[in-house]
């Protein structure tokens, strides 16, 4: 369903659970950034109303699962450590040119978050089959289906405002170019690294 060219390795399940308070900062801030792209897409283009209003409620809803894990990390008698850079989404974004139209400017944005997505929601399915402890595996279980129908919309955008064909070609290069990147990070301490 998503279209991933390289799996993560399983084995990337136990970097997790010898980490997991370096994880749950790390997911804490990729839900906090998840909410801020909803945000940007909303200032950078509000002639798109649809796409406002999703993002509108995206932002709300990403910001809620920021609590969650926060909350998580709390609970753990933890504090939210300080925000790292994300060297997977710096890498990917680079890979279209900048420029070009609005039109084109927007489609890219919108790959690049449904890719984020998807690489989320594939990750979050091995966590909720593959850790021990099954609350964690519950909750990232829910977090899942919520990533696969962000990443869905996205990619439902992406083909609304660009001609559908081009932006079929670019969503399969870009994938391609997300499997080279994962194949240097895919073992990192972190959600999509």
């Amino acid at each position: 369903m998503l279209g991933l060219k390289l799996p993560t390795d399983p084995r990337w399940v136990n970097i997790v659970e010898k980490n997991i308070d370096e994880i749950l900062t790390d997911h804490a801030y990729c839900e906090q950034k998840a909410a801020s792209t909803a945000i940007s897409l909303i200032v950078s283009f509000p002639e798109y109303t649809e796409l406002i209003d999703e993002m509108i409620a995206l932002s709300r809803e990403e910001m809620g699962h920021f609590k969650m894990v926060h909350d998580r990390i709390i609970a753990r008698g933890k504090t939210l450590g300080r925000d790292r850079k994300d060297d997977y989404v710096l890498k990917l974004v680079t890979f279209f040119p900048k420029g070009g139209s609005r039109t084109t400017q927007l489609v890219h944005r919108l790959l690049y978050a449904a890719l984020i997505e998807a690489r989320s929601c594939e990750r979050f399915r091995l966590l909720s089959e593959q850790l021990e402890d099954q609350d964690l595996a519950q909750f990232y279980h829910k977090l899942m289906i919520s990533e696969a129908s962000h990443y869905t919309m996205f990619l439902n955008f992406a083909r609304k405002y660009g001609d559908r064909q081009e932006v079929d070609q670019k969503w399969q290069s870009l994938l391609e170019y997300e499997a080279e990147i994962m194949k240097n990070l895919g073992n990192q301490k972190t959600i999509h690294g």
